[in-house]
């Protein structure tokens, strides 16, 4: 698309499109242009550099997207859904790009609840920043195992006993499932 990647200047540090010229990575959105068409603030803020993370090319335009288009596929089948990504930050950063120093992450995460399926579910990916072995059904994994990995705690406002359920659950045919 011709949008154009902006700086946000109110996060200390910030990025900027310099750092990303010449680098060999992608410009790799965390929330995905393609969500955001029902707002068009909500689409340009999806450009500001904050959304963004160096990702290479065989990630951005391959498994990572075809996740992105997945979700959108069962977001409409399951009336809505609640995911969350981003950077593996408990990884060792090894490489920056630009005069920002931008981190390159080793793997990115996101975690897919959708809390009025029949019943609710959830799951998780871990992909690695590159090609992914197997594809996006391979990098599939457990709630559980994603917040094991990135020490996050996702979905915590759920019931405990729900919580607990779901997130121990991996199943990726179960969400291929066409809606009854």
């Amino acid at each position: 698309g011709g949008k154009t990647f902006m700086t946000d200047t109110s996060v200390e540090g910030w990025a900027t499109t310099d750092d990303y010229r010449g680098s060999g990575f992608d410009r790799g959105h965390m929330c995905p242009a393609g969500d955001m068409k029902w707002d068009r603030r909500a689409m340009d803020a999806c450009f500001m550099l904050t959304n963004i993370c160096p990702q290479e090319g065989s990630l951005n335009s391959g498994s990572w997207k075809k996740l992105e288009e997945k979700c959108r596929k069962w977001a409409m089948r399951d009336s809505s859904l609640i995911i969350v990504c981003g950077p593996v930050l408990t990884d060792r950063i090894t490489r920056t790009i630009g005069s920002s120093n931008v981190a390159v992450p080793e793997r990115f995460y996101k975690v897919v609840l959708a809390p009025y399926a029949d019943p609710p579910r959830a799951i998780g990916f871990i992909m690695p920043n590159g090609h992914v072995p197997g594809g996006m059904q391979a990098a599939a994994c457990t709630v559980d195992q994603v917040e094991a990995i990135t020490g996050l705690d996702f979905f915590s406002a759920l019931p405990d006993d729900l919580e607990n359920q779901i997130e121990s659950q991996a199943s990726f045919p179960l969400w291929e499932k066409k809606r009854k």
